[in-house]
């Protein structure tokens, strides 16, 4: 296949996660598209660099956002595999410097995989005072045969805002192992939220962990899946509060519908200064009965009732 196919079968996958495929083509937008281990896009803007380097087996990039830049669109950054077999390993190195600002649209689009293994790591430095939203949002095929390994290595300085979302809700996810690890320093706020939805005989694992090292650090590690099925699904969220007036909530939802679903959810709570303070909440079951009559008193039957809370819940 050559790149002007791989770019527009990619961009076209990506579309359907609702990217606007002229976002690519414009150069005010920052933007980088992989296919396995080659870069086949790749626009640099003022005030950032996206620098690659082709691995034997995938790509790395290192980002670097400019001191006290604020980037005005949001960074486009595309990841596909177009077999249906293979492995690919994607590092991302990214350092936001000093009063930055900055958004990251990511999407990993797999359509045709059915034997498939994708690892991603991803590091981050967001500076003091610097402020970066990672949006992460994936779209495999239906086989459900792709092994996803997907670790975020984060550490936020004084006074920096770092905020971290996942999405795999739009098709099957195979087999799916999240890590989101946060280190906070001083004054610090940083969000990590997953929202997946698994289906047949999906696995999930998904572990999100905080660590309030700075005074009056902020968290919140927030997980909300869907298990149909057979599927089985694994939640651990860890927050440990280790400065004075740090603060974190850990929140994690879980839906479950089918006889032979497995869902568990564990959180752990450690703090190691008594002027912190770490609070949690959980919630596993089926559907709220009283969002289904109400609905169903609207004329929905149950099975369009409970995909429409479904999807409200997702979204």
């Amino acid at each position: 296949m050559d790149v002007k196919r791989e770019f527009e079968a990619i961009v076209k996958t990506a579309e359907k996660l609702g990217t606007d495929a002229s976002n690519f083509m414009d150069k005010r937008i920052a933007s980088i598209i992989i296919s396995g281990n080659r870069v086949i896009g790749l626009n640099n803007v003022p005030g950032l660099k996206l620098a690659p380097t082709t691995l034997e087996d995938g790509v790395q990039v290192d980002m670097e956002i400019e001191e006290n830049t604020q980037i005005p669109f949001p960074v486009h950054v595309c990841t596909g595999y177009l077999e249906k077999k293979g492995y690919q390993r994607v590092i991302f190195n990214i350092r936001v410097k000093r009063n930055a600002k900055v958004k990251f649209t990511a999407h990993c689009v797999f359509p045709q995989a059915e034997e498939f293994t994708h690892e991603a790591t991803s590091n981050v430095i967001v500076e003091d005072g610097a402020v970066m939203e990672y949006n992460d949002e994936h779209y495999h095929s239906d086989a459900g045969t792709i092994i996803l390994k997907t670790t975020t290595n984060a550490v936020v300085e004084n006074g920096g805002v770092y905020r971290n979302t996942f999405h795999l809700t739009k098709t099957r996810v195979g087999k799916l192992e999240v890590k989101m690890n946060l280190t906070l320093r001083e004054n610090a706020v940083g969000e990590l939220v997953s929202k997946v939805k698994a289906s047949k005989n999906d696995e999930v694992d998904i572990n999100e962990i905080i660590h309030l090292n700075g005074e009056k650090a902020r968290g919140l590690a927030k997980t909300i899946v869907v298990g149909l099925d057979e599927s089985k699904v694994n939640v651990l969220n860890e927050a440990y509060g280790n400065a004075p007036y740090s603060r974190a909530h850990i929140s994690c939802e879980e839906i479950t519908k089918g006889e032979k679903v497995i869902v568990a959810t564990t959180p752990i709570l450690k703090i190691t200064n008594d002027l912190a303070e770490l609070t949690h909440e959980a919630s596993i079951g089926r559907v709220s009965e009283k969002q289904l009559e109400t609905l169903m008193a609207k004329g929905l039957t149950e099975e369009e009732a409970t995909e429409l809370i479904i999807k409200g819940l997702l979204m």
